[in-house]
């Protein structure tokens, strides 16, 4: 698939498509999503598997990765798995849909609108990460 990033670039530096905000995340929120999200004997065992992502990069990366994992696996060990798994092949396939969710649905579409709308998306998406992150209790104690 060929994408015309020439185009996006353009669009960018004309000021056309609304900046998307980084989350500035560190390890102490890893740990305090994964002891919300999973039962405490699962601790170690998501810890382990976070880590496996963590050789030979950087600490303030790994923790936007984690957590981007993290928020899609929705407290499912396997899933976390699975989304270290992509992580560790392009990270960009973790973070877009975690911290992005309403950006990637409208895809190259987003160029063509306005930027109010955009603004709407950006804004949007933000809000919902950030409500996930500070949420005190996620995980349902019956599961």
């Amino acid at each position: 698939m060929k994408f015309p990033l020439p185009t996006i670039a353009a669009a960018f530096c004309e000021r056309r498509i609304v900046r998307q905000p980084v989350p500035d995340v560190t390890e102490k929120d890893v740990e305090r999503i994964v002891r919300r999200d999973f039962p405490r004997e699962q601790y170690d065992t998501v810890m382990g598997v976070l880590r496996e992502y963590s050789q030979r990069r950087l600490l303030k990366e790994c923790s936007r990765v984690h957590l981007a994992a993290l928020k899609l696996a929705q407290g499912h060990l396997e899933r976390v798995r699975l989304y270290i798994g992509h992580a560790e092949r392009d990270y960009r396939d973790v973070l877009a849909p975690a911290e992005y969710p309403e950006y990637m649905k409208a895809g190259f579409e987003v160029r063509r609108m306005s930027r109010k709308e955009q603004k709407r998306i950006v804004d949007s998406d933000w809000e919902q990460y950030q409500m996930w992150l500070r949420e005190e209790s996620y995980r349902d104690e019956n599961s």
